[in-house]
């Protein structure tokens, strides 16, 4: 969703951030609003768009803007995140460009609180 008063936004966040949140731009590569966001908005990680994730092993292209969108946040002190990651090979692909974190069906799929919880080591 676009943001309609990007100031009111920025010192919003900046000032959850003064009191330990942290913030993901989501999406990112979806839209040309993405860079917009970029270069304005106070974040902690950027979160690779899934339709890049998705069909990664098959992808040359994919590979390439992934690896762009890592490169970028890495020159920008962020991590990422990417979305949608449903398998082994896609895992290893990401963690090979240098993707931090993942999400997705390889990695736990949604649940209650409470299951995640109640399977969390004493």
């Amino acid at each position: 969703a676009a943001i309609g008063n990007i100031e009111a936004a920025v010192a919003f966040s900046q000032r959850l951030q003064r009191r330990g949140c942290r913030f993901a731009l989501d999406d990112f590569g979806a839209g040309f609003a993405s860079f917009y966001y970029l270069k304005r908005l106070p974040f902690d990680f950027l979160k690779i768009d899934g339709d890049f994730v998705r069909g990664l092993p098959e992808s040359g292209v994919d590979q390439l803007v992934i690896s762009a969108i890592v490169t970028i946040a890495r020159g920008m002190g962020k991590q990422t995140i990417a979305e949608f990651v449903t398998d082994q090979e896609t895992s290893d692909l990401l963690l090979a460009s240098g993707v931090e974190f993942a999400q997705g069906f390889h990695i736990g799929r949604p649940a209650p609180v409470e299951e995640i919880l109640a399977a969390l080591p004493a």
